[in-house]
């Protein structure tokens, strides 16, 4: 997001700074601007624990990039988002404003954050409503007519903005709330199986889920649990389009949050 122009400078670790100027050609680390400049990092086991040493090792050689899951790490995490670039181009602004106070009802209605549905539909058409897929999938929300048609939808005519838009925000809380209103599942989790879902079907999803659990990961956690079995099960596509998701709504809020304090400045000069 700093890469972005969605913030103007974060506050970081200087070897996290450092690395993240190699993958981005944005970063600008400023050496002289030092916080705390006499911390350390690193892990300490007793000289005489050779299997916590031995799992260790193993779990650097797990997580580094080629392996599966380092490889997950890296696409959510490094390299160019160009449609994160894009969010704070004036003619993306133009497509936020045009179409948020939708977004802001339904959200409303079905008790979703507004962002998280916007960030949605940024991901599904970059607000596009004359997008069609290959697949015949329609509007802002890439929704196909048979799911908008289905009696826990029931939403007609989606080649209309709103109800496009009604559509797809009906068709996440039925996600939601069908499959993973569990109270074992926290609030944030629910919207990410929902997003999930959404993209790659609820079946898939629970299958998903089993596995994470038989690999020792937390099934009720979609980051860095459950989308780790999601890549091993189906491949990254899924796994990519919740991160891209969840960066999309946080930019949108970061974006939203400067444009009013932007404008409170102008009022009080």
């Amino acid at each position: 997001m700093l890469n972005a122009g969605a913030i103007d400078i974060t506050v970081v670790d200087d070897f996290k700074a450092n690395l993240w100027a190699k993958a981005l050609p944005n970063i600008e680390v400023r050496d002289d601007l030092i916080v705390n400049g006499s911390g350390s990092i690193g892990w300490a086991i007793r000289k005489n624990n050779p299997e916590l040493k031995k799992d260790l090792e193993a779990f650097a050689n797990k997580v580094e990039k080629g392996t599966l899951t380092g490889n997950l790490i890296f696409n959510q995490f490094y390299g160019r988002d160009q449609k994160l670039e894009n969010l704070k181009l004036s003619e993306e602004r133009k497509k936020f404003r045009k179409h948020v106070d939708l977004f802001k009802k339904y959200g409303k209605q079905y008790e979703i954050d507004h962002f998280k549905l916007i960030a949605q539909g940024y991901q599904e058409s970059s607000l596009n409503h004359n997008q069609v897929s290959p697949r015949g999938a329609v509007g802002i929300m890439q929704l196909l007519p048979s799911t908008a048609a289905d009696k826990n939808v029931a939403i007609a005519n989606i080649d209309k903005l709103e109800n496009n838009i009604h559509a797809g925000t009906k068709y996440m809380n039925f996600l939601r709330t069908r499959y993973f209103s569990s109270p074992d599942i926290a609030l944030e989790d629910q919207i990410f199986f929902s997003w999930a879902a959404y993209n790659a079907g609820p079946a898939n999803v629970r299958k998903m889920r089993n596995l994470a659990e038989k690999m020792g990961l937390n099934k009720n956690v979609w980051f860095k649990n459950v989308e780790i079995a999601a890549g091993r099960l189906i491949g990254t596509e899924t796994v990519r389009y919740v991160a891209n998701i969840y960066k999309y709504y946080s930019t949108y809020l970061l974006l939203d949050q400067k444009e009013l304090l932007d404008q409170k400045a102008e009022l009080e000069h």
